[in-house]
């Protein structure tokens, strides 16, 4: 029964992809997104991540930080506690880190847990923690989505956290994938 949802879950979001490409949904036109890329100036000068990393954002409220990262709430939560832990430094996908980055993803993992601790989330295993992965991310600046309950994930959102497709993947299995030595371009959920 399981992998008939998963299945129909699968069906659904190449279905959605082709009503409403993932550029669409993100407010950004083909166009802007090749603009940006092309753009000389350092994606760092507006990213919207960078700026709330930095306490530039005045609208965002950082649940916790550190030196390295902070975590703040999804501004679409996908699950009654949704938040997102993002590095300070400006790394642009999961596609972008090496080896050398297990133990910042291993770091960000722990501050989203303790986040959801914080919260009074107990069932550490009812709970999601991956990323989104090139094209199907909103804004280029590395960040970890943690979802609890994974159980009440809304269900118009689900098909964005299925675990092993092309959209997201785990934070154990980039973990495992980095700790391995592969290069993570082009090879995520191969």
């Amino acid at each position: 029964m399981e992998s008939a949802w998963f299945s129909v879950l699968v069906r659904l979001s190449v279905a959605m992809e082709q009503i409403m490409p993932f550029s669409r949904c993100c407010g950004t036109t083909e166009e802007e997104q090749s603009s940006r890329s092309r753009s000389s100036s350092s994606s760092m000068d507006d990213c919207i991540f960078c700026l709330i990393s930095n306490g530039e954002d005045e609208y965002t409220e950082l649940v916790r930080k550190n030196d390295d990262m902070v975590c703040f709430r999804d501004i679409y939560p996908a699950a009654p506690h949704h938040f997102l832990v993002i590095p300070r430094q400006h790394i642009k996908s999961c596609s972008s880190l090496t080896k050398k980055h297990a133990p910042l993803v291993q770091q960000m993992a722990d501050m989203g847990r303790a986040a959801l601790q914080d919260q009074g989330i107990t069932d550490m295993q009812d709970i999601r923690l991956g990323f989104h992965q090139p094209p199907y991310i909103s804004v280029d600046h590395l960040h970890l989505h943690v979802l609890a309950p994974a159980s009440r994930i809304d269900d118009n959102m689900l098909y964005k956290f299925i675990r092993r497709t092309n959209r997201f993947i785990s934070e154990e299995n980039l973990l495992m994938l980095l700790n391995s030595g592969t290069s993570t371009e082009g090879r995520l959920n191969k």
